[in-house]
Parts: C-alpha cells; structure tokens; sequence
C-alpha cells in the first residue's frame, strides 16, 4: 500500500525485523526434528548461518573453526588479514585506541597496500587445516585479485559493496567490473551483494549468481542509512528479494539462495529472517563476541577505512563466551545472543517446520509490540530482552 509524502512524492511502507512476529500454526514438532540444512554454490552446510567478513570477525581460525562446527565463515581480502603478514600488533592497536583517534587509525592502518602473496597464503591457511575457504572484496577488489582467488584455492567468492547492480556507470578511465562475466570466469561459486529490491535481486541472480545478499545498512556497526540515507528495512527487502529467487526459480530451475546480511542480534532476529524467506543468514557482532574473535571484543564495519567518507564505526560488544556457545550452546545469556542453532531449532518445532523450506512459509504478522509486550520488569532490571 502506497502513502503520500506530499502532493509529490508516493512511498511505500517497509518493516524492519523488529516490528513482526511469527505464528504458530496448527502442528509442533520436537526440535531435534528440524532440518537446518542448507546448501550454497556446491557447499551443504548444517547451520544457515555465515560469520560476516569483517576484521574484527573473522580471521583463518575463525574460519576454521568455523567450518568444524557446521557454520561457514567469510574473510575480508581488503581487510588486516591480507595487508600485513603479522596482523595481531595491528589489531591490537585497534583495540587499544580512544573513539576519538579511531577514524584516523583506522584511515592509517588501511592504507597498507594489499599483498597478493597474503591472499593466497590465508587462503592456503584455512584450506590446510581443513576449514572451507570462503572469501569476499568488493568489486573493484575481486577485479584485481580474482585470479589470485582462484589459483589460492578457495571455495567460495563472496563480492560485497554498499550496494551492487549490473548498471553501473564509471569514469571513462575506469571499466567496471563485469559481475556476468566474472561469475562466468571463476572456478568456483560466486555470490553478489548487497542489494534490497526485487529487480535488482533478478538482475543479479540473471548474472550469475550463486547466492545473493541482502541488507543495505542495518549492521551493528554500519553508518550508511544516517551518513547516505539509503535502506530498506529488513523485512521488507527479504520479502521481496526472495520474490525474485522464487519466479526465477520458476522460469529456470535454478534456485539461488537468499542471505540475509545485518542487523541480526539473536536467535529471534535469524528465525524471522528465514521466516520472510531467507536461505540463510550472514552475521557480524554475535561472533564479534566470541573468544576466539580477532577483534579482542570490538566490533567495526568494512567500509569504515573509506579515506575520504567513514562509513561506519567501531563499537564495543565485549566478549561473552565461546564460539561454540554462541553457535551452537550450552548458552550461558538470556538474552538471545548464545546458541543460534538452538533458537532455530527451537522455532522451528514451535512452529512446526521441518525443514528451513517449511520455515519461509509459517505465517507472519506486524507487531510493533512483540520485545517491548509485558516486558516492563525485565527492562527495569536490565534482564533478558530488557537488556
């Protein structure tokens, strides 16, 4: 249903995740019932969730470890890990340092070159220790390093940006990445975002696609919505991103997993992103807290070394337990933020889907109310969704 603005301007209303809830139908089942699997590009993997390829989140232990526990984790060839052969001093220095020299630190540290040699060698790293190698760029990044990607031996590409269409226009002296011709290239799968529309969801997926993400601005620690006034509200762009997946699975027999990229804290938000119609899910601060996490309990986006528009900040989100606590328990919170897997699971029998397909179709409704409903003691003492 469209609004109007003003005399000229017609908007549409869009829903964020905080604002619907799920419901329950007429079956339940026990939740060592639900099937989480999911598959992406050539990987099957038991758990729909992907650690964000952010600094601060995943380094190639994370990866790995990842990888055993049934999760997948992406790493940031434009980040730390591939700008210096040591990067615990450098990381260190981030955390150390005051909000208020973060920006220029930040600025500083990034404007170490990338080394190729540090791509393929963090590649190998995870690869060796038996972790799947999933790695992400930007599009000008994959240009110039995709084929020290795929000599590396990685097994998947994840190209990232704010925002990525087939339509770009450059600088005569700049030629755009062709996103159909680089899928076509690589050995291996590609995945493309970040989008938040139907048409550009088709676009891309019609470029070749082998996943496409979805989220413009709702991370943790991301400042675009404020700093360029660009989103759609979760909800919304997952509904309608997962419209395009679904007519162009009707027209081609392909079916491309949809992921939901930001914005997600607890196992409520994963449930309600899988239940718009998500495949599955990437997330960046719930692991940003693990102990194993090199971002020593910090948390900052990817485009926040941007030397001319910071887009992005640091933000403090502690450490609060093991990765394996957070995936998969036993949790040690109330407040959502440990086992992921469970609350899945969990969700899913109350629901009664059996499987992440079943979870897209239960029914969902608006509710504004649904965190702040009866949950006047818990905010006052500061306890589980008052938190």
């Amino acid at each position: 249903m469209e609004i109007q603005l003003g005399r000229g301007k017609m908007a549409r209303r869009a829903y964020g995740i905080d604002e619907i809830a799920l419901v329950p139908g007429k079956r339940t089942l026990d939740p060592s019932l639900a099937d989480t699997q999911w598959k992406i590009g050539n990987i099957e993997r038991n758990i729909p969730i992907i650690a964000s390829a952010m600094d601060g989140v995943v380094d190639v232990n994370m990866a790995v470890r990842l990888s055993q526990l049934g999760a997948l984790g992406v790493i940031n060839l434009e980040g730390i890990q591939t700008r210096y052969a040591d990067p615990e001093p450098i990381l260190d220095r981030i955390a150390s340092v005051g909000k208020d020299e973060f920006v220029s630190l930040m600025q500083e540290l990034y404007a170490e070159p990338i080394k190729p040699e540090l791509i393929e060698k963090r590649i190998q790293e995870i690869k060796q220790q038996g972790g799947i190698a999933a790695v992400s760029a930007t599009p000008a990044g994959a240009s110039k390093y995709g084929e020290f990607v795929a000599k590396a031996g990685a097994d998947l590409f994840f190209i990232q940006a704010t925002v990525v269409s087939t339509a770009h226009l450059s600088p005569e002296s700049i030629t755009p990445l062709d996103l159909a011709e680089f899928c076509r290239s690589m050995p291996i799968p590609v995945a493309l975002g970040n989008c938040v529309t139907y048409e550009v969801t088709l676009d891309l997926m019609k470029a070749g696609a082998a996943a496409v993400l979805v989220g413009i601005g709702p991370g943790a620690a991301c400042t675009s919505r404020g700093v360029l006034g660009v989103g759609v509200p979760q909800a919304t762009a997952i509904a309608d991103c997962t419209a395009a997946r679904d007519d162009y699975y009707r027209e081609t027999g392909q079916y491309v997993p949809i992921i939901a990229d930001g914005g997600l804290i607890t196992g409520g938000d994963i449930c309600k992103c899988i239940a718009c119609g998500a495949d599955g899910v990437m997330i960046g601060s719930p692991f940003a807290r693990a102990a194993e996490a090199p971002g020593r309990g910090y948390h900052w986006g990817m485009a926040t070394p941007s030397p001319v528009l910071p887009r992005g900040t640091r933000i403090r989100v502690g450490t609060t337990g093991t990765l394996e606590q957070i995936l998969t328990g036993p949790a040690g919170l109330d407040d959502g933020t440990h086992n992921l897997l469970g609350a899945l699971k969990t969700s899913m029998g109350t629901l009664g889907a059996k499987n992440i397909k079943e979870m897209q179709q239960v029914e969902v409704v608006i509710a504004p109310s649904l965190l702040t409903e009866g949950k006047v003691y818990q905010k006052a003492q500061q306890l589980g969704m008052g938190k």
